[in-house]
């Protein structure tokens, strides 16, 4: 149980630095564009913004979903 605490408190701390890295990184940027969702679509963002917020999502998931293969019975644990 510590070990799935620990990898939480790791995840959640990178990701964040991450993010702060990004909001830094992107005060110069002038290309904005807008995403088109189901519904409606959003205000103008950076390129890089949605971008950044596109990896660091998909490495949140990652992180969280974790496939562990037992080599002996084949089978997914």
């Amino acid at each position: 149980m510590l070990i799935i605490f620990k990898k939480l408190i790791f995840t959640g701390l990178f990701n964040f630095t991450l993010f702060l890295m990004l909001l830094i990184g992107i005060q110069n940027s002038s290309s904005k564009k807008k995403v088109n969702l189901l519904i409606s679509e959003t205000v103008s963002l950076p390129v890089s913004f949605i971008i950044g917020v596109s990896f660091i999502g998909g490495s949140l998931t990652g992180s969280i979903f974790n496939i562990n293969f037992d080599k002996e019975n084949n089978n997914i644990l």
